[in-house]
């Protein structure tokens, strides 16, 4: 009998394990989660894509470091004037970003402000000297320019499209190391505030942003230009390093490549001006909490006051547009094109009778 069953046990036993293995390859369904063609996430494409078209910069000035202790003498001073001042090389970095096959770069203002010199090193290993073409330090933008052969502008994505929880990397030139590549995500939109600045707009990310990243790119999950890192929030607000929270704020490609065409076309930005000033007001309607602009303040002569606009009016929409943010709604009218006409309704008086008019866009007043 003992031999009869041990007999019986090993036929069995290898047709239950045949018969597991088969329900696990073709029968049984995938468990929640569980993918057999799944490989590693890994963002080595759009990596590869953005990488060349990003640049190191390096920035040298001469800076006044203090006279020599030794040349305190009046009578030395006498025979050597000033020439007993001492100047040293001040040198930072920074990073940009190729918008054309031209060698235009984007970076921020504050990476090549006052610099005597200007150095771009490619990914490639090439370097040349850069030319500063403009600068708008409303934004804290400039563009450089370099003269080589085979540059690769980089692809650019519409930040308009970008939401709150979308897979960002940022590239840059922390510390000097050269191009390294941090990953996050989209914290945050339309963050203002941090700067005196009347066109802030930024996208807020936690992805890895430290000195030298400065004028780097923050590129999508595809590879394409999303934005130019330009500030880092720190928990003391002095911009230290060593304080740094993760909040990164970078400026949205849609304003740097508006700012890019200006400063390439006319050595300025170009921006439109209605001739208002305005205070938000928090309405209510149908139970839905919005933004509008009530007119508080009109430029004699200007725009909008030759349209027939009056103090007092409320700005419920431009060019058909229903303005629900009134800080994005003067960002947009600061992209209008002088000489461009646009509609605009307000409510006038108690009765809030909507008015229709239309006002030429005027160029905004240095200062």
């Amino acid at each position: 009998m003992r031999e009869f069953l041990s007999s019986l046990f090993w036929p069995t036993l290898t047709g239950i394990l045949a018969a597991a293995i088969i329900l696990d390859q073709w029968v049984l369904p995938e468990p929640m989660g569980r993918d057999r063609n799944q490989v590693r996430t890994s963002y080595s494409d759009a990596v590869a894509l953005a990488t060349p078209s990003v640049v190191n910069i390096y920035t040298a000035k001469l800076v006044d470091s203090g006279r020599n202790q030794r040349l305190n003498d009046p009578l030395l001073r006498r025979f050597l004037g000033n020439s007993g001042r001492r100047q040293q090389v001040e040198r930072s970095l920074g990073s940009g970003v190729i918008l054309t096959p031209e060698g235009h770069i984007i970076t921020n203002d504050h990476v090549i402000a006052d610099a005597d010199a200007i150095q771009v090193l490619l990914h490639d290993g090439r370097s040349a000297t850069a030319t500063v073409i403009g600068a708008d330090p409303a934004t804290d933008l400039a563009v450089l320019q370099i003269d080589l052969p085979g540059l690769t502008p980089i692809t650019l994505a519409n930040s308009n499209d970008a939401k709150v929880g979308d897979v960002v990397l940022a590239i840059g030139n922390p510390y000097g190391f050269g191009h390294s590549v941090s990953q996050g995500i989209i914290s945050g939109l339309s963050r203002y505030g941090l700067q005196a600045s009347d066109y802030e707009d930024y996208i807020q990310t936690d992805a890895s942003s430290l000195l030298g990243s400065s004028g780097g790119a923050l590129i999508d999950a595809s590879g394409k230009l999303l934005g130019i890192n330009t500030l880092i929030y720190t928990a003391s607000g002095d911009g230290a390093d060593h304080a740094a929270i993760g909040i990164n704020l970078a400026t949205p490609v849609n304003l740097a490549n508006f700012v890019m065409k200006d400063l390439v076309n006319y050595g300025t930005v170009v921006r439109g001006w209605l001739g208002v000033s305005v205070e938000l007001l928090q309405t209510q309607e149908t139970s839905v909490q919005q933004q509008v602009l009530m007119i508080s303040g009109l430029a004699e002569d200007g725009p909008a006051a030759r349209a027939g606009l009056r103090l007092g009016d409320v700005i419920n929409a431009i060019n058909g547009n229903t303005v629900n943010d009134g800080r994005i709604t003067m960002h947009q009218i600061a992209r209008l094109r002088p000489g461009e006409v646009v509609d605009i309704e307000v409510a006038r008086g108690r009765e809030r009778s909507l008015v229709q008019l239309q006002a030429v866009v005027g160029t905004r007043p240095e200062g």
